[in-house]
């Protein structure tokens, strides 16, 4: 279990207070501060750092105040909702890369249930083009979302899709998986040449307003449907807008990787 302390920085990192009781409510709002206030972004993989899952990946989110992908922040999100009395599931999945599923235990998801509420919800905090608010998780019906449309369809084997917009996201699983399973995937993201995590670069947060997104020099804004991307001049120029955009402070640059081909 998580100390006090270190759930209230985590809160703090979010913008947000501890809630006084796990209400269904008060796990919408965590979600969505969570979504506004963590970036998504793979820069430890390509600087070849290690990366943390669970309750390790906490000190990386509260203290150096960055972002992660789906292991850290789903993961150490999983620790702060069970020291806040929720009831957590982790689950996996196999998100769609150019048209394929991609690895087993792929991507790390979350079920939970409220004190208030007998349905279970799905949570995903570590996802670039995910949902905003928790999806009903017995639901197959359109759920609409400030991030889009989204639609739970049922899969073989008891699987669940994921659809936003009409476009399939990712697969789960629907039985209990524990962080420590992830494991030999996430060695497979951070050691295989045509890894997802290496391959690309990124760094990437809705807004209220939009999205922003950084990938190496490429600065891309949109604000209230409108897209503009700049091309930064120089490295400094590319540490303050991690800074501007982010929050953080990096003590390195990830080298882009080369285009495919």
């Amino acid at each position: 279990m998580l100390t006090t302390e270190a759930v209230d920085a985590y809160l703090h990192r979010m913008g947000t207070k501890r809630p006084e009781k796990p209400t269904a409510a008060a796990l919408r709002e965590l979600h969505e501060r969570h979504v506004l206030s963590i970036p998504f972004e793979n820069i430890d993989f390509n600087l070849r750092l290690p990366i943390n899952m669970g309750a390790d990946a906490i000190p990386k989110i509260t203290e150096q105040r960055r972002g992660g992908g789906c292991y850290e922040l789903n993961g150490a999100f999983s620790e702060v909702l069970r020291a806040l009395g929720y009831d957590v599931t982790v689950m996996a999945g196999r998100v769609l890369e150019d048209g394929e599923l991609g690895p087993l235990m792929g991507h790390l998801i979350l079920k939970v249930f409220a004190e208030d509420s007998a349905e279970p919800w799905l949570v995903d905090v570590g996802y670039g083009r995910g949902f905003r608010h928790p999806l009903r998780l017995d639901s197959r019906a359109p759920q609409e979302d400030p991030q889009g449309t989204f639609e739970l369809r049922d899969a073989p084997n008891g699987d669940l899709d994921v659809y936003r917009n009409g476009s399939h996201q990712y697969r789960f699983e629907t039985r209990p998986r524990t962080v420590d399973d992830f494991r030999p995937t996430l060695w497979w993201f951070r050691s295989a040449e045509d890894s997802p995590f290496l391959t690309q670069l990124f760094c990437t947060r809705p807004t209220a307003r939009g999205r922003v997104t950084l990938s190496g020099r490429k600065l891309v804004q949109v604000v209230d449907g409108t897209r503009t991307k700049e091309e930064l001049p120089d490295d400094e120029a590319v540490f303050a807008a991690y800074r501007t955009h982010f929050g953080f402070d990096l003590d390195a640059l990830p080298t882009p990787p080369a285009p495919a081909g």
